[in-house]
Order: structure tokens, then sequence, then C-alpha cells
């Protein structure tokens, strides 16, 4: 049943475009969104639309995820911070993406969120990914450098560690704004940054000393 929802939900994608490289693809095939949700959301797990996990958090619609895959320029080696664990589910689409080669770190601000996505995470078999609880406006300094950084909540600006915790060359996906906000593609070149806006997009506020 699920699996058929799937792939529904996977062609709906693709005839959107909003999957169109072949990694998302599969990573979309091969990770259940459904491990990731309430038992009682179970049913809407394949339905493109956020949903709510908890703690005023939500788990983020399955385009938008597409969006923000498609969007870093993923590849199988890189290593990945995520901030916003959420319930897990973002963290697995990439953590396929970048193989068993590659790793995923994540950071989420609630406690049984974090504890949570950690279950998720080895309910569905995904290896590549460290869940740490804490304040993800500051990064996660202890594994950086980051080939890649994406935000899953609305930040008022750009917080600085996010930058110097990049690669050189390195990649940032965050939106900007409150709730109603811009994602925007910062990719760090030296001391400078080159930023594109990629259009508008809602989150959940980004909580924590670079944060509201």
């Amino acid at each position: 049943m699920y699996r058929d929802r799937r792939e529904r939900l996977v062609s709906t994608l693709k005839h959107q475009g909003r999957i169109t490289l072949p990694a998302v693809e599969q990573a979309f095939l091969s990770v259940p969104r459904e491990v990731f949700l309430p038992d009682a959301l179970k049913d809407q797990a394949y339905v493109d639309t956020p949903l709510e996990i908890g703690h005023g958090q939500t788990i983020s619609a399955p385009h938008m995820v597409a969006i923000m895959c498609e969007a870093l320029d993923i590849h199988f080696h890189q290593t990945i911070l995520e901030i916003g664990a959420g319930s897990g589910y973002h963290a697995a689409i990439v953590a396929h993406m970048v193989e068993t080669t590659g790793r995923v770190y994540t950071i989420e601000r609630h406690a049984s969120l974090a504890n949570q996505a950690k279950e998720n995470l080895k309910r569905a078999g995904v290896t590549n990914v460290l869940v740490e609880q804490g304040d993800g406006s500051e990064g996660l300094p202890q594994y950086a450098p980051y080939d890649r950084i994406y935000v899953t909540c609305a930040s008022p600006d750009i917080p600085q560690p996010l930058i110097d915790q990049l690669v050189d060359g390195g990649k940032l996906l965050i939106p900007v704004g409150r709730m109603v906000c811009t994602l925007k593609r910062i990719e760090k070149k030296g001391a400078a940054i080159a930023e594109t806006d990629l259009g508008g997009c809602a989150f959940v506020p980004l909580v924590g000393k670079h944060g509201f």
C-alpha cells in the first residue's frame, strides 16, 4: 500500500518538475516516509503537505524536501549538516543520496524529537546519520567543515557560524524571513559568499542564539 502511494507521489513530483535528478528520485522511492510519522498520521504519509510532529514542529512537505535536495547539488561522498532534524525524514533522504561513503549530521533543539528521530532512522535502516540535540543556529562545529549545510526552519538572517563551518566552495541552503520567507542558496568562495534567491517558502522559526 505505502509503496504504491510513494511511487505515485514521486511520479507527481517529477511531472511538476520538482524532481529531476535520478539521485533524488531514487532516495524518495527508497525512504519510507510513513516510518517518520506518528501512527495517527501514517495514512497521510504520501500527501504532499507538511504534517505536525509535536512541539510546534512539522515534517516538511515532500515537494519542499525535493526542492532543497535538488538545489544543494548533493554527491555521494559528501559530509552534510542539517539544522532541524524533526522526525528524521529529510536527513534520511539526504543520507541515501550521499550513500555509505558520505555522512549526515543533524541537530535538533527538542530532546524528545531528537530521540524520536534516532529511533525512526534506526527503524528505516539508515546508518549514516548522527543526530545531536542542541542549538542548531550555532551549527555543529565539532564535526565541521561540511560540504553542504541546509536549514529546515526560517532564520531572521544567515547565521555566521554556518558559513564558517562550510568548506571553501561549500553550499548553504536556508529559508530567510519569519514563517513566510525566501529560500536562499549561499556558496562560500574564500572570504566572500555568492547568494541566490530560490523563491518563497514557509517554515517554522529557527530558535536559538542566531535565530529568533
